[in-house]
């Protein structure tokens, strides 16, 4: 059932060009504030951008990076890069410098395109790299002798010929969503794009031209840059853009203001959403559904946002490796707590560590395949033979499959604790502590103790300054799950780490409870 391209196949075709060649080149693309731009002016946006690549000699290929706030401009660089068969690797512009330097060593880039205001850490760690990338400047500032973004595309021509790459060419790379070290750099080809907005996003969740999408994450996370650009642009919908950081109250005055029929959502949002003082007065029946995806969503946090909003809001898993979203709920057939079933097109296998099926509600590692594969990691062979096995992707997440076939996360193999000779998943603790009325959020650790035994301690972000919270938490755990599970410390926070994808960034929680 998976989507068959062409063998020659450019995803600037599938998702942007078609929409003129069939018609709907005034539709309107993009909604960025009070400025409207239609695909044909994404379009030509997009051929200029392409034609300033090759007076700047990058060539088909080679690796284009992106380091912009969300707007226009993005979207037609990422296209431009595309168009041109170059490949396009997308970070947060927010990195601070000594992560970029080890991220241009990794990646190396033969050109960055960055936001002026972003340019002295870019420029500090382009210095610093063995193979320094080529900078081009965009906004204001003298861009310090760089090349500069709008100088160049405005001299570009507004047609151009999109390079005839092959559908299994590399088109853009990943990260992947690993809370500790260097995150590896997935590389995904033009057909994976394709073959997940077919059977994800027109066939489970029925993305459509009267569609308008709105997200919180920023597009260089691949979750929004299907949710809130691919899939919408596949189906000629509207995209609205902010390049604001995300807050409660800016969603809610987003929502009032374009309308979107799709919200693209993750955990943290959701609770502050749910959390905020008028939360009931906000109207968001517009919205057919709402995703939620990036961290597990706490059962107690569904039951909340449905009980104030009246949306739907549908979880699901994906992975960098197999690009999006390949298991989720569905719009009217939702079980909360679990991931929901397999999208039509991918198969799942639940399997032991000797690579055994286990048994309906046994946790196992999650095997996955679908033409959504990725072509492999960039520069590391011995984990490319550890998760790619024939057709198959060997993640890291723990689930369980239901009689009924309904996917539960159990967690990743390397958070899974193991206390008292007993295997605990975090993520139980963690629903058990959110529905304590005192909790904000909260993530769970194991920790070794001096005697060489894991013990789990939860960091919580509470709603009061209770000076016995941290008992009282305690005897909530020990009140509602096995006596094992409860953490033996609480520690309560202003705030939890996060990774550069906005996940809660477990091994420096482990770095703190071990001071």
């Amino acid at each position: 059932m998976s989507f068959q391209p062409p063998d020659r196949f450019n995803i600037a075709d599938y998702f942007l060009d078609d929409r003129i060649a069939q018609g709907d080149g005034e539709r309107t693309a993009l909604r960025i504030g009070d400025a409207t731009h239609t695909y044909a002016e994404v379009q030509a946006a997009a051929n200029r951008f392409a034609g300033a690549l090759q007076k700047l000699d990058v060539r088909p290929e080679e690796r284009v990076m992106i380091a912009m706030a969300d707007g226009l401009p993005w979207v037609a660089t990422f296209f431009g890069i595309l168009k041109l068969g170059a490949v396009v690797v997308m970070v947060n512009p927010k990195l601070k410098a000594d992560n970029l330097a080890r991220l241009f060593d990794y990646v190396e880039p033969e050109l960055v395109v960055v936001d002026a205001e972003e340019l002295a850490q870019f420029s500090a760690a382009a210095e610093g790299a063995a193979r320094p990338p080529r900078l081009l400047v965009h906004g204001g500032g003298d861009g310090a002798g760089h090349a500069r973004h709008e100088e160049l595309t405005l001299a570009a021509k507004p047609d151009f010929e999109n390079a005839p790459t092959h559908r299994d060419d590399p088109a853009i790379w990943l990260f992947s969503g690993g809370t500790t070290g260097l995150p590896k750099g997935v590389v995904q080809s033009h057909a994976s794009f394709a073959n997940t907005t077919e059977l994800y996003a027109k066939g489970t969740l029925g993305y459509s031209e009267d569609d308008v999408t709105l997200s919180v994450p920023k597009l260089f996370f691949g979750y929004a840059t299907g949710s809130n650009l691919l899939f919408p642009f596949a189906v000629g919908a509207t995209v609205v853009l902010f390049p604001q950081h995300p807050t409660a109250e800016l969603l809610f005055e987003l929502i009032e203001h374009f309308e979107p029929t799709v919200l693209i959502n993750v955990p943290k949002m959701v609770n502050q959403m749910v959390s905020h003082p008028d939360a009931r007065a906000h109207d968001l029946s517009t919205l057919r559904f709402s995703t939620s995806a990036g961290e597990a969503l706490p059962v107690p946090l569904y039951h909340r946002w449905r009980e104030t909003f009246g949306v739907e809001l549908l979880d699901g898993l994906g992975t960098a490796e197999m690009w999006h979203i390949f298991v989720t709920n569905r719009p009217g057939d939702v079980k909360p707590g679990t991931l929901g079933r397999v999208v039509e097109g991918f198969e799942i296998e639940v399997r032991d560590d000797a690579g055994n099926p286990v048994g309906v509600g046994e946790p196992g590692k999650m095997w996955v395949r679908g033409s959504s594969r990725a072509i492999g990691y960039w520069r590391n062979a011995g984990r490319n033979h550890e998760a790619f096995q024939g057709e198959w992707f060997v993640g890291g997440d723990l689930i369980s499959r239901d009689a009924d076939g309904y996917i539960s996360y159990c967690g990743r193999g390397d958070d899974v604790l193991k206390v008292g000779g007993k295997w605990l998943a975090p993520q139980e603790v963690e629903s058990c502590l959110m529905r304590h009325p005192a909790v904000r959020e909260c993530a769970v650790v194991g920790v070794e103790s001096r005697d060489g035994l894991t013990k789990p301690v939860a960091f919580v972000l509470a709603r009061n300054d209770d000076d016995d919270l941290d008992e009282t938490l305690k005897q909530h755990v020990l009140d509602h799950l096995d006596a094992y599970k409860h953490p033996r410390r609480v520690i309560l926070v202003e705030d939890l780490p996060r990774t550069h994808l906005g996940k809660i960034d477990r091994g420096a929680l482990k770095e703190l409870a071990r001071e």
